[in-house]
């Protein structure tokens, strides 16, 4: 294999790893520009990468899985929204529960079932595959893939340019504020949960039916936690949140692809490395950029 083709090669592997972690990211970037650190997109992506396969094995319909993953992730987030926010229990305990709730359930759950394998078609756009070196990592992927193109677009002019997101980002900021303005806080924090609900769903979706075809038991194995990771690293803008998905996408191909390369390392390191390298991205970049204001901080009416 040439080196064009091995190139070639590990960016197309890179980007489909990006790509669940490209919808996720999306909507943690929302969560946390309003003020909440979702660390429950681990079981949005999860519990919807298990409905997806089970609707999918069901229906007989890939599409369908999908659908059944965005409305899984919906429902986490709406679980989360009312637990943190009417109830008023502490968002990280809030996460961690629900983390272990969809792992135990979804560990259960497979064992006990039987699921057909479905993933949705490849799409390959004339002319722009035939591009070297990006053509088909870019421009050959299953089809969900291609909604990135307008999601990502969609998700910065929704908070930095509409009125919606203006609010959002004033109750991310300073809530107190945002209050005496007449800005319902917690119903705003409560929407960008349900939108990072969707898309975390969607990215989980796309893990099951798009990219591998079926469920194994802790199916996403941590990348929640790089979703949250890459947002730091992007220093909670959308451009550079992308960048940081993309990063650990390709580390990731790369530990799949050196030893069929021949190139021997240590395999733990390997599989480690995504991580260490998620673990470095948040030591590095925390300390020279500011998060939001009330990042992780409840708000409570009257409360300074």
């Amino acid at each position: 294999m040439s080196v064009l083709d091995s190139t070639t090669t590990i960016l197309a592997s890179g980007v489909r790893l990006t790509v669940p972690l490209a919808f996720a990211a999306c909507g943690e970037y929302v969560a946390e520009r309003a003020g909440t650190m979702n660390i429950s997109v681990e079981a949005m992506m999860l519990g919807a990468a298990f409905t997806s396969i089970a609707t999918a094995s069901a229906t007989g319909s890939a599409t369908a899985g999908l659908v059944a993953g965005v409305l899984t992730g919906l429902v986490l987030g709406f679980t989360h929204g009312n637990l943190s926010h009417r109830a008023q229990i502490n968002t990280f305990v809030v996460g961690l529960v629900l983390n272990a709730l969809v792992l135990g359930l979804t560990s259960y759950l497979i064992t006990t079932n039987e699921f057909v394998s479905h993933q949705v078609q490849v799409w390959s756009i004339p002319l722009l595959q035939d591009i070297p070196l990006i053509g088909k990592p870019l421009f050959s992927e299953r089809w969900p893939a291609f909604m990135l193109f307008a999601l990502v677009p969609l998700t910065w002019w929704l908070v930095e340019r509409s009125r919606w997101g203006l609010e959002l980002r004033a109750v991310g900021e300073n809530p107190q504020a945002a209050d005496v303005t007449g800005i319902k806080v917690n119903v705003r924090r409560r929407q960008a949960l349900l939108w990072c609900g969707a898309l975390a769903g969607l990215g989980g979706a796309y893990l099951a039916v798009g990219e591998v075809g079926s469920f194994n038991q802790n199916m996403t194995a941590g990348r929640g936690y790089i979703v949250i990771a890459a947002v730091i690293f992007g220093a909670w803008r959308l451009g550079r949140t992308m960048l940081g998905c993309l990063v650990f996408g390709l580390s990731d191909a790369m530990r799949l692809a050196l030893p069929a390369l021949g190139v021997t390392l240590n395999a733990q390191l390997l599989v480690a490395a995504p991580y260490l390298l998620a673990l470095l991205a948040m030591l590095l970049f925390t300390t020279q950029h500011r998060e939001p204001g009330a990042l992780g901080r409840p708000f409570e009416r009257g409360s300074t």
